[in-house]
């Protein structure tokens, strides 16, 4: 029976849990050797931004169909992936979970850690065919949580995905920089990423479902806290990541500017959150003005997108604009 741990893969949580995970994995095999700042934005997982009607805690990771809405980005850094999920509800899951134990075992052998739904995203980094264990983090405990290869993608929330990751080719940092800005611009202007479930709201319409929560009182206390914990942390992280690549182009020097100011605004925001046990919790007495300073926060972001349109308009988008020869869909 074999057994195998990779020891010096180790996850953190500090920003979106996908791309806390993907970080630890890339940085291990030592595909990627930025920040997770340069991370979260040459993917776009920085600008991603949903919210469900009741802001529910849930909203933070429901960004769309795992698997499409992570290709694109994982495709930005040159990098083959396979991945799959599902519902665990369905007929056939046994089958697919089978399966998915056979090749994460077989990344782990290959010195690659695979990304796993616990939930949230966490990363597995080693097995023990003797006890017919995974090894797992989360990015909050030292220990790493034991799951029984029987119970592989089994949770509360009735989803389970994974993902791991091959070869990469390399893509020059103007290019995967342009990318980025695109899947910005997708994700903006994309309001639900999964019809027809229409109670979570994506990029531009989630500041106005996030506002009209607010207003009307009827919403999730602990989620509230949650998603605007998450969204501090995401825009300081495009405020990061765009100071980082200033002066490749005047417009991406305005769209920071903007975020710059929307760094303002996070410093109030996070003044209308208290430490309530081991989550932060959103002010009662707080509601009507972070309503008005999120319909500020829309109009700055509206406006580095449009500053990302100009560039974007500067070059041709293949991915975009070319039609294979069997129409705008994949042959089936």
């Amino acid at each position: 029976m074999a057994e195998n741990i990779l020891d010096n893969l180790i996850m953190k949580r500090e920003s979106k849990s996908y791309v806390d995970s993907l970080h630890a994995i890339l940085t291990h095999t030592g595909q990627f050797q930025g920040s997770k700042v340069v991370l979260a934005g040459y993917t776009g997982m920085a600008f991603k931004l949903s919210v469900h009607r009741r802001l529910l805690p849930m909203s933070v990771t429901a960004y769309g169909q795992w698997g499409e809405a992570h290709r694109p980005g994982v495709d930005n850094l040159g990098i083959f992936t396979i991945w799959d999920g599902g519902r665990t509800r369905h007929s056939t899951f046994s089958y697919y979970q089978q399966d998915a134990v056979n090749w994460a075992r077989r990344s782990i052998d290959e010195g690659t850690g695979v990304i796993y739904w616990i939930p949230e995203f966490g990363v597995i980094h080693g097995y023990d065919d003797s006890d017919r264990i995974f090894y797992v983090q989360d990015g909050w405990s030292k220990e790493p949580q034991i799951l029984l290869y029987d119970n592989f993608g089994l949770n509360f929330t009735g989803f389970w995905y994974c993902q791991v990751f091959g070869d990469q080719v390399r893509i020059p940092e103007q290019q995967m920089l342009l990318e980025s800005l695109r899947l910005a611009i997708e994700d903006w202007d994309i309001p639900y990423r999964l019809l027809p479930d229409q109670n979570i709201t994506s990029g531009r319409k989630a500041y106005d479902v996030w506002v009209e929560a607010l207003r009307s009182g009827d919403f999730d206390e602990t989620g509230a806290g949650y998603i605007l914990e998450s969204f501090c942390h995401s825009r300081t992280e495009i405020r990061m990541y765009l100071q980082g690549v200033r002066g490749i182009w005047n417009e991406l020097d305005q769209a920071c500017a903007c975020y710059e100011q929307l760094g303002t605004l996070i410093d109030q925001m996070k003044g209308y959150m208290v430490q309530q046990e081991n989550r932060r919790v959103l002010r009662p007495d707080t509601t009507e003005d972070l309503a008005q300073v999120l319909v500020k926060a829309k109009a700055l972001e509206e406006q580095a997108i449009d500053y990302f349109r100009v560039i974007s308009r500067k070059y041709p988008d293949r991915k975009r604009s070319t039609i294979p020869r069997w129409g705008a869909h994949s042959a089936r």
